[in-house]
């Protein structure tokens, strides 16, 4: 599960960002609005939490101008303004939470991790490649019936190879959407997470390397 943060004090923002990332969710930071839209526009995300004041705007009405135009993300908004009017107000643009400063972490991340849940299980899918399904809202795989114990970066790049299922995905695509865009496209992880899932699914094979691109999800012909 991806997250962007948007915070502008930098303490804090780099304490969530730690937090998220060690209780595995890949995360994005953004100081300012502008900055926040500048991920938005190229990255895909399970979730946003956005620090309510910042200095180039309230984020209040940042996403209520968003949510205006379709936007469906599930937001969580951080905040030292603890009225129930400013709650009802959040929850009233779209907010799917309002957490008051200052917070308990693991609170933070259990919040996090509800909301992006409530999200996927309302766009549940599955994804299949031969005798492979994936369950966008289980979080599972399967295949030929026997499901699979995976890791959640497994789960990751199996749900970006099977989503694009005989296309290739480049290295820097997987490794942005299971890990976050400070990953080095040229370190091992992706091929050690890639060897594990070839492991697990066995023969015939499914995931193939594609010279010069990544790799591809397709049944042999």
């Amino acid at each position: 599960m991806r997250v962007l943060v948007t915070e502008d004090d930098e303490n804090l923002r780099v304490a969530l960002e730690f937090a998220l990332r060690g209780d595995g969710f890949a995360v994005d930071t953004a100081a300012d609005l502008p900055g926040a839209d500048e991920a938005l526009m190229v990255n895909a995300y399970d979730c946003a939490v956005f620090d309510r004041m910042l200095p180039s705007g309230d984020a209040l009405a940042y996403v209520r101008n968003r949510r205006s135009a379709g936007w469906p993300m599930p937001v969580l908004f951080l905040t030292a303004r603890d009225s129930v009017a400013d709650r009802i107000d959040g929850l009233r643009v779209g907010g799917g939470d309002y957490l008051v400063k200052p917070f308990a972490m693991p609170e933070l991340i259990a919040r996090v991790r509800s909301l992006c849940r409530r999200d996927m299980a309302g766009q549940a899918v599955i994804l299949r490649c031969a005798d492979v399904e994936l369950d966008t809202g289980r979080h599972q795989i399967s295949r030929a019936g026997v499901l699979l114990t995976v890791t959640r970066k497994e789960y990751l790049v199996m749900e970006r190879l099977m989503a694009a299922t005989g296309r290739p995905v480049s290295r820097r695509e997987l490794i942005r959407y299971a890990w976050d865009e400070m990953a080095d496209p040229a370190s091992n992880v992706l091929d050690v997470v890639i060897a594990r899932l070839r492991r697990k699914l066995k023969d015939p094979p499914l995931i193939h390397t594609v010279r010069g691109s990544g790799y591809r999800m397709a049944p042999l012909q």
